[in-house]
C-alpha cells in the first residue's frame, strides 16, 4: 500500500508465484466486517433504549477491530517520519475518545478500515496476474551439449548454449536463430495476430510459439533477464512508483496534521501560562475532533463508489479512486493497434489475378492449399470464400509458405520474394502501403493472383479518435507492427504520431517520453501491454477477453469491446474528480470554520460533532452525483479539456 496512507510497506521477496486471495480472505476486509456488525448491533441497542452498558462494548469492540487495520502501521511510519490520512484517523480518533464520543471513534475507524480492506484486495490480485505472465515460459527446455540433445530447466540456460525448439514449442528465452525458418508466433510480446517469419540471424523472444519449423538458437540471455522477466520487472516497478501520488486525501494529509497537532499542542501550552490548563486541555481535544477528518475521510470514498459503480453498469471496471483521479487528468491517450483499434481479426481486403484468373478461382486455390493450416492468414482466407480446390500433398515450407499438386500440377502459395509477383509487383505494393500483408499464387509455375489480407479497424474507431482529438486529447498509435502497416492504418483512424516496430520495453518508454509532456494514459489488450499500461499514468484495458495480466495491470478495464466507452469513461472521470475536489474543498473549509470556534469557545463538543454529521450528509450527497452515467451517452463536446490543474 501507499506510504502516505499510513500503511505497512512491507512486502513478500519471494519469486514464487502467489495465490490471490479472495475477497473475504484479506484480514482488513473482515476485520471491517466485524467492526461494522458490533457498530451496528450498538446502534440498535441505543435505538431500542437499551442500557449503555450494553451499548459502549459494542462501540469500544468495534473500534479496536477497525482500528487495527491502519493504527499499528500509522505508528510505524510515525516513528519514520512519515504521516498521512491514516495519521489523521488516528489523531481523530483518540481524541473523540478522549471526549468520551466512542461512537464517533468507532465510525471513523471503521470507514478508514474498508478502504484499507479494498486497496489490499486489488494489490494482491493485481501480483496474481503479473506473475501468470511467467506461465509463458516452458517448464523445460532442450539444448545440444556434446552434439546430444539433453533437456533443461530454463534457469539452468546460459548465453551460449544450442537450444532446439520444435514446431508448437515455446521459446524458454531469447536468443538468436542459427539454423532453420519458420513463422513465429510473437502475439504473446508483441500483440500482433499475424506471425513473423524468421530466418538465421533473426533475434526472437521468450514466449513466442514455434509455427511450422524446427530451429536452432543460440541462447542470449538468461531466464532471469529475459523479454517476460524485463516486462515483469517494468510492471512492478512502475506500479510501485505510482501508488502514494494517487491518493489526493493523503497528499493533502501529509500538509494538515503537523499544523494541527502543533495547534493542538500550543492550545495546552497556553492553557498553562494562563492558569487553565484543563480548559484548554478541553479546548485542546475538541479542537482535535473540529479537525477530524470526517468529511474528508469519506469525501472520496463515496464519490469512487458512486462513480465506479455508475461505470460499471456501462462495462467499465474502474480500480479505485486513484485510477479516477488519475484518469481526470489525462491529456495524451496512447492507443495500442491490434486488439485495441483493429479487431485482431484478419479478414481479406484485395483480390487480383491475373489473365483469365478470376478472384473466385484465385480463392478457391489458396483456400485448397490453406485447407489444414491454423495460420491467421489462413483463417483470414478461408473464411472469405466457400470454394476450395481440391490441392493434395500439401507441404509446407518453413518461413516461406505451402506447395501441392493439383491436377498434376504444381500449385504454390506465399510471401513476395519466395515467389516472384512478376506483372503483380505494383499490386503488391499498394497493398502493403494499404497495410495488408500480401501473399502470391502460383499454378504451374505461373503468377496466377495476389490476396491482401489486413487486420480492419473497429468501427467505431476513426469516429472516436476524431472525438477525442476535438476534445483536445493527443492521440499516438503504438504498435509492434511493421512501419508500412502502422503508418497506413494510423492514417486512416486519424492518427498523425505512429510509433512502429515496438517490443513491451520500448512502449513503456515511449510512455515516459509522452509523460514528460503530458499526463498519458496508455490503452491495450495483450501482455505485451503490460509495461506499458503499468508506467502510463492510467492504464486501460480493452475487453474482457483480453490477457489476464493487461486487465490486472491496467487501472481501468473496457469489459466490452466497444471502442465507445473509452470517450465516455474520460468524460466520467472528469466529472467525478470535478465532484471529489469539490467534497475536499468542502471538508477543509468546514475544518478551516470549525477551528477558531471550538478554540475560542463559541461551538461545544456536542455542536462540533452535529456539524461534521451534517457536513458528512452534504458530501454524501455530492458524491452520489457521481453516479449518473447513461449507458448510451458519450463525449461529444468539441470543447477542449478543462484544466484542473495550475499552470506549469
Amino acid at each position: 500500500m501507499s506510504d502516505a496512507c499510513g500503511c505497512s510497506d512491507e512486502t513478500t521477496e519471494t519469486g514464487e508465484a502467489e495465490e490471490a486471495p479472495g475477497f473475504w480472505q484479506v484480514a482488513e476486509v473482515r476485520a471491517a466486517a466485524v467492526a461494522g456488525v458490533l457498530l451496528l448491533a450498538a446502534w440498535i441497542t441505543s435505538l431500542a433504549g437499551g442500557p449503555r452498558g450494553v451499548a459502549l462494548p459494542l462501540e469500544l469492540g468495534a473500534l479496536v477491530v477497525a482500528a487495527w487495520t491502519f493504527v499499528p502501521s500509522t505508528l510505524r511510519r510515525l516513528f519514520k517520519g512519515k504521516i498521512g490520512v491514516g495519521t489523521l484517523m488516528t489523531i481523530a480518533a483518540v481524541g473523540a475518545v478522549a471526549l468520551g464520543q466512542f461512537e464517533e471513534a468507532a465510525m471513523l475507524a471503521f470507514l478508514y478500515a474498508i478502504s484499507e480492506g479494498l486497496e489490499e484486495y486489488s494489490l494482491a490480485k493485481t501480483r496474481r496476474g503479473l506473475r501468470a505472465l511467467l506461465d509463458l515460459v516452458p517448464a523445460e527446455a532442450r539444448v545440444l551439449r556434446n552434439g546430444i540433445e539433453v533437456t533443461v530447466s530454463p534457469a539452468d540456460l546460459v548465453p551460449g548454449d544450442r537450444m532446439v525448439v520444435r514446431p508448437g514449442e515455446r521459446l524458454a528465452t531469447d536468443g538468436r536463430i542459427v539454423a532453420g525458418r519458420t513463422s513465429l508466433d510473437t502475439s504473446a510480446l508483441t500483440g500482433e495476430s499475424v506471425p513473423v517469419e524468421v530466418g538465421p540471424g533473426s533475434e526472437v523472444y521468450a514466449g513466442s510459439i514455434n509455427g511450422t519449423g524446427p530451429l536452432e538458437i543460440e541462447v542470449t540471455s538468461t531466464a532471469e533477464n529475459n523479454s517476460l522477466a524485463r516486462i515483469v520487472h517494468i510492471v512492478e516497478a512502475e506500479q510501485s512508483r505510482k501508488g502514494p501520488g494517487q491518493r489526493l486525501a493523503d497528499s493533502i494529509a501529509k500538509k494538515l496534521v503537523p499544523g494541527i497537532l502543533i495547534a493542538a499542542a500550543l492550545i495546552i501550552v497556553f492553557g498553562f501560562i494562563v492558569g487553565e490548563p484543563a480548559l484548554w486541555f478541553e479546548r485542546a481535544l475538541v479542537v482535535l475532533v473540529a479537525a477530524s477528518p470526517c468529511a474528508l475521510a469519506i469525501s472520496v470514498p463515496v464519490t469512487v463508489v458512486a462513480s465506479v459503480g455508475a461505470a460499471s453498469r456501462i462495462g467499465v471496471l474502474i480500480k479505485g479512486g486513484g485510477a479516477l483521479e488519475a484518469l481526470g487528468k489525462i491529456r495524451t491517450i496512447a492507443l495500442d493497434k491490434t486488439g485495441t483499434l483493429t479487431r485482431n481479426k484478419p479478414s481479406v481486403i484485395e483480390v487480383v489475378g491475373t489473365g483469365s484468373a478470376t478472384r473466385e478461382r484465385v480463392l478457391a486455390l489458396a483456400a485448397g492449399l490453406e485447407s489444414r493450416s491454423e495460420h491467421p492468414l489462413a483463417r483470414a482466407i478461408l473464411a472469405s470464400t466457400t470454394g476450395r480446390a481440391s490441392v493434395t500433398d500439401v507441404d509446407t515450407i518453413p518461413g516461406a509458405g505451402l506447395e501441392g499438386r493439383l491436377d498434376g500440377k504444381r500449385v504454390r502459395l506465399g510471401r513476395p520474394g519466395w515467389i516472384d509477383a512478376g506483372a503483380l509487383a505494383s499490386d503488391i505494393e499498394r497493398m502493403q502501403h494499404a497495410g495488408a500483408t500480401a501473399v502470391l499464387i502460383e499454378e504451374d509455375g505461373q503468377v496466377i493472383g495476389a490476396i491482401g489480407v489486413r487486420d480492419e479497424l473497429r468501427p467505431e474507431a476513426r469516429e472516436v479518435i476524431s472525438r477525442l482529438t476535438a476534445a483536445g486529447y493527443t492521440t499516438v498509435m503504438l504498435t509492434g507492427d511493421n512501419v508500412i502497416t502502422a503508418t497506413a492504418l494510423g492514417q486512416t483512424a486519424g492518427i498523425t504520431e505512429v510509433h512502429a516496430d515496438l517490443r513491451p520495453e520500448d512502449k513503456a518508454e515511449i510512455i515516459r517520453t509522452l509523460q514528460s509532456r503530458q499526463p498519458t494514459a496508455m490503452v491495450g489488450d495483450g501482455v505485451n501491454d503490460a509495461p506499458a499500461l503499468a508506467t502510463a499514468d492510467s492504464g486501460i484495458a480493452m475487453g474482457a477477453m483480453g490477457a489476464d495480466v493487461a486487465i490486472e495491470t491496467a487501472d481501468i478495464a473496457l469489459m466490452g469491446e466497444d471502442l465507445n466507452h473509452l470517450p465516455q469513461v474520460l468524460d466520467h472521470a472528469r466529472n467525478t474528480r470535478r465532484i471529489m475536489l469539490q467534497n475536499v474543498g468542502l471538508s477543509l473549509l468546514l475544518i478551516a470554520a470549525l477551528i477558531p470556534l471550538a478554540l475560542f469557545g463559541v461551538l461545544g463538543l456536542a455542536a462540533v460533532v452535529l456539524i461534521h454529521e451534517l457536513a458528512e450528509i452534504v458530501v454524501i450527497a455530492n458524491g452520489v452525483r457521481a453516479g449518473r452515467i447513461s449507458g448510451k451517452a458519450a463525449l461529444k463536446s468539441t470543447q477542449p479539456v478543462p484544466s484542473l490543474e495550475p499552470a506549469a
